[in-house]
């Protein structure tokens, strides 16, 4: 006697049955064979930052094809499942969860934050996977991984030795995108630039020896605590009689040179360009090719110091001592105080409306902030080489 076929399909029941029976009789697990042609695939791993969205669908879809149809062909087929730790973005999750709570991972402190962070990720790395079986994907499930499993971080660190012995790893003394929300440098790619309603700020800057000055525009005032030099373009005939002159930084009296650099635009602003080789990566470009030193006015919190710093990427070293009006100050706190001050000194000519791009960082949401870092960097020119001779 046969079963009647239902008049409606039922996925929940049909699909979770012949899933769980598919994954029973191990017909997604590889072994090592010798007679067949061997074709893998790496899940790029879900980060555990919250459930699976669309494009993971599509993405794990098109794997899944890619699986299944050579499994079809012969081939010993491995498809291996995992989930991604993702560093600051599970932590940056966290702390929204925890400030609906009023907390901050201050207020619990290291040890009860990472318990934290580690309950997120069984909850959601939990959810993920059981995502990707609803999706009917042929994962090797006897082979799963989580990007912190032990053998992983090992297998991390003897990559880094190994690309590190080979000159592909190098420090490097650069201007990194510092979020100082999260703590941490992003990426290019992790910045949103989105244009702002902001100001340009017209600073006078005196002469050392008299009471003359130049005026720079800037939309960063409170950066000029930072600042060891003034360019201006090496065509501008107007003022290549102020070459090898010297003005005073305002605040911290820094005597600082006006040279010429081919990084400068006439037409922008006055002319002059104040120059901050540690707080700005243009300028970081400039004060290299000028030999300036570079002075740290922020530290890592978006904070005035008390005392600028010099770095030379081995050490720091106290420079001149910033006024206790500003020191302590957040960034943005700390430019409405400059600019006041500037005002009755008499050394604010102007302010002008000015839109601009401003970098945010795409965890945090908050402006980054351009800062001088010794940082690890991979030699990807080698590596790519090598890549696109396997795809052509």
């Amino acid at each position: 006697m046969h079963k009647e076929i239902p008049k409606h399909y039922d996925p929940k029941n049909v699909e979770h049955k012949w899933y769980d029976l598919w994954v029973k009789k191990k017909y997604f697990h590889a072994r090592v064979n010798k007679e067949k042609t061997p074709y893998t695939i790496v899940i790029p791993p879900p980060n555990v930052t919250a459930q699976l969205h669309m494009g993971h669908a599509f993405n794990n879809t098109i794997q899944d094809i890619l699986i299944r149809y050579h499994k079809k062909k012969g081939y010993e087929t491995l498809w291996l499942p995992g989930t991604d730790h993702a560093g600051i973005a599970t932590q940056s999750v966290v702390e929204r969860e925890l400030a609906k709570e009023g907390k901050t991972r201050h207020d619990l402190g290291r040890e009860k934050f990472v318990e934290r962070v580690w309950e997120w990720k069984h909850k959601y790395g939990s959810r993920i996977i059981e995502q990707l079986k609803q999706l009917g994907c042929a994962l090797d499930w006897d082979r799963e991984r989580f990007t912190m499993d032990e053998g992983l971080s090992n297998a991390v660190q003897e990559v880094f030795v190994r690309l590190y012995e080979k000159g592909l790893i190098y420090k490097g003394l650069r201007i990194v995108n510092w979020d100082p929300a999260s703590a941490t440098a992003l990426a290019d790619d992790e910045v949103d630039h989105k244009e702002v309603q902001g100001n340009l700020y017209y600073i006078r800057y005196k002469f050392v020896d008299s009471d003359d000055y130049i005026v720079v525009a800037t939309t960063r005032p409170e950066t000029l605590l930072g600042d060891t030099g003034v360019a201006i373009a090496p065509d501008d005939e107007e003022k290549k009689k102020y070459l090898g002159k010297k003005v005073i930084i305002p605040f911290v009296n820094r005597p600082v040179e006006i040279f010429a650099d081919e990084h400068v635009d006439k037409e922008f602003g006055t002319g002059f360009v104040k120059v901050t080789p540690a707080h700005d990566p243009n300028d970081f470009e400039i004060g290299q090719r000028h030999n300036l030193p570079n002075v740290i006015m922020l530290d890592k919190d978006g904070r005035v110091l008390h005392v600028c710093q010099t770095f030379s990427g081995t050490e720091y070293r106290d420079e001149l001592p910033i006024p206790s009006f500003i020191a302590g100050l957040d960034r943005f706190e700390a430019r409405k105080k400059i600019v006041a001050e500037l005002e009755k000194m008499g050394q604010l000519e102007k302010v002008e409306k000015h839109v601009h791009a401003v970098g945010h960082s795409y965890r945090s949401k908050v402006p980054i902030e351009p800062y001088l870092s010794v940082q690890w960097f991979v030699k990807m020119k080698p590596l790519a080489e090598k890549a696109l001779k396997v795809v052509q």
